[in-house]
């Protein structure tokens, strides 16, 4: 069952760039990405893996509260092999069921609590996005296409996190007290995000709409959390292109800037190699 999954989520994701592939000038699309200032790829990659290490740390907040006392060298370490999991090798158990397994091999931890502090980590940082998409599409070029989107975008931001906390205290009242910091953490996590995000858009050759190419990243990035997909090849483009024709912009740009993304994504979790055939730093107590 698990590699027929995994066979689905690679044919989608292959269909979904065929797709888009065949939307578009490949001839322009390959033109930007050769054009594209390393200078300013460099610092996206850099920012990426600024927030992957504020995300270790966040993660690392939930793994304290159970009782595992990880350095957060060691929390980093396990992060950046979840990540590996999560993109070279989707079809076993996943970058979050590796970090179980890990540490309930380790620490006898509850397994039940550490799959809710995993699936917290992964809410927060949703959360956070949702809050950041609302704001930077209440900016944007979007809401012109239909006025009440305004208010919609207005409403999910002002919400969002109302109903998280609610959401929380009543299913994961374990984590109580670490909220404030991880929710604090969730938000300078997608910040980071969008700060390299934007490095990559000045490193293409033209001039875009910054804060509509910073929306569609976001909304990209909610619809990339989906299991659809193989780490949101395909997903991300798909959206780039429906979003920017709704604009009437060029969508070719915006496919260059998602491949950008991916492959900034590839290298920074292509580290996680170095430390797979060690224990990542854990150590039973």
């Amino acid at each position: 069952m698990k590699k027929l999954k995994t066979l689905l989520k690679i044919a989608l994701s292959l269909l979904l760039l065929l797709f888009v592939l065949r939307q578009i000038d490949t001839h322009k699309l390959l033109a930007i990405l050769q054009k594209s200032d390393i200078f300013w790829l460099f610092w996206g990659f850099i920012f990426f893996n600024i927030s992957k290490i504020v995300s270790s740390v966040r993660l690392n907040y939930y793994f304290r509260i159970l009782g595992i006392q990880l350095s957060q060298a060691s929390a980093l370490i396990l992060y950046y092999v979840g990540m590996f999991y999560n993109l070279f090798l989707p079809g076993g158990i996943g970058g979050d069921g590796y970090k179980i397994y890990l540490l309930h091999k380790f620490y006898k931890t509850n397994i039940k609590h550490l799959i809710q502090a995993t699936l917290l980590d992964r809410i927060s940082g949703l959360v956070a996005l949702i809050f950041l998409a609302s704001l930077l599409f209440a900016a944007s070029s979007f809401v012109k296409i239909w006025p009440p989107l305004l208010y919609i975008a207005i409403l999910s931001a002002i919400t969002i996190f109302p109903l998280y906390i609610v959401m929380y205290k009543r299913f994961f009242p374990l984590f109580l007290p670490i909220l404030k910091s991880t929710t604090f953490l969730g938000v300078i996590v997608q910040i980071l995000q969008l700060v390299s995000a934007y490095f990559l858009i000045v490193a293409l050759p033209y001039q875009v709409n910054t804060i509509d190419f910073l929306t569609l990243f976001l909304i990209s990035s909610v619809v990339a959390v989906l299991p659809l997909t193989i780490g949101g090849v395909g997903a991300r483009e798909f959206t780039f292109l429906y979003g920017l024709k709704l604009l009437g912009s060029e969508p070719s740009l915006g496919v260059a800037f998602s491949f950008l993304f991916f492959l900034v994504t590839l290298l920074s979790s292509a580290l996680g190699i170095f430390f797979i055939h060690k224990p990542l730093g854990v150590r039973h107590p």
